[in-house]
């Protein structure tokens, strides 16, 4: 795969999936809500629960390479560098 990450794919999108239970929970409200009529709600969550289980899952993966703040990934973390011996100023003589 093109995509390399710490974390195993089934992980990712285990995480996807149940994210997306609490998502969709929560678009059935609102579209019930906005719309009074639970046929709709119900249409609305079922087909955006798998658009964006896809969704996640890719964003996650994408994620996951990104080492920016991540914990095993600081410079507190990174090997110290080489420190170059310190450059004595010769002694000055007089002309």
């Amino acid at each position: 795969m093109f995509l390399r990450a710490p974390e195993a794919h089934s992980r990712s999108f285990l995480k996807a999936v149940s994210w997306r239970i609490l998502g969709s929970i929560d678009t059935f409200v609102i579209s019930y809500f906005v719309t009074g009529k639970l046929v709709f709600a119900a249409s609305i969550a079922s087909v955006e629960t798998f658009t964006k289980i896809a969704l996640f899952y890719g964003h996650e993966r994408a994620w996951a390479l990104v080492p920016w703040g991540r914990a095993d990934k600081t410079e507190a973390n990174a090997q110290p560098a080489a420190v170059a011996a310190p450059v004595s100023a010769a002694p000055v003589t007089g002309a």
